[in-house]
């Protein structure tokens, strides 16, 4: 699932589940509506990302260029290790710029040691 919210310079997806080839359909959706939003910050919320394969990469990789052929940018926020790991291999991590202080309210549960682990909703 991907959710897309605004505010006046930026958009914001929440990604959640799987970024992989079985969810690719809605890819160009998504790009066609962020592209035409032109805004010049583009921040990814990777907090809830389960799985991301090549597929999924190459998503981020399209978003990330068309931003920077605007003179944009496209942060990462709440990545696995596993999700810049792939964009590694790709080549392409250095079209992003990674939130290294963003914590994930996942990983915030977990640390204070909520015993359903469940994140709020978005």
């Amino acid at each position: 699932m991907i959710e897309i919210a605004t505010s006046s310079t930026t958009t914001t997806l929440v990604v959640a589940g799987d970024l992989d080839l079985a969810e690719r359909d809605q890819f160009p959706e998504v790009t066609a509506r962020v592209v035409g939003l032109r805004r010049q910050l583009l921040v990814i919320d990777m907090c809830r990302v389960t799985f991301m394969d090549s597929t999924g990469a190459a998503f981020l990789i399209s978003l990330a260029d068309a931003g920077r052929r605007r003179g944009g940018a496209t942060v990462l926020r709440g990545a696995a290790d596993r999700d810049l790991f792939v964009l590694e291999i790709c080549g392409a991590l250095e079209l992003f710029r990674i939130d290294a202080d963003h914590r994930c309210e996942i990983e915030a549960d977990a640390q204070q040691g909520s015993p359903t682990g469940t994140p709020a909703p978005v």
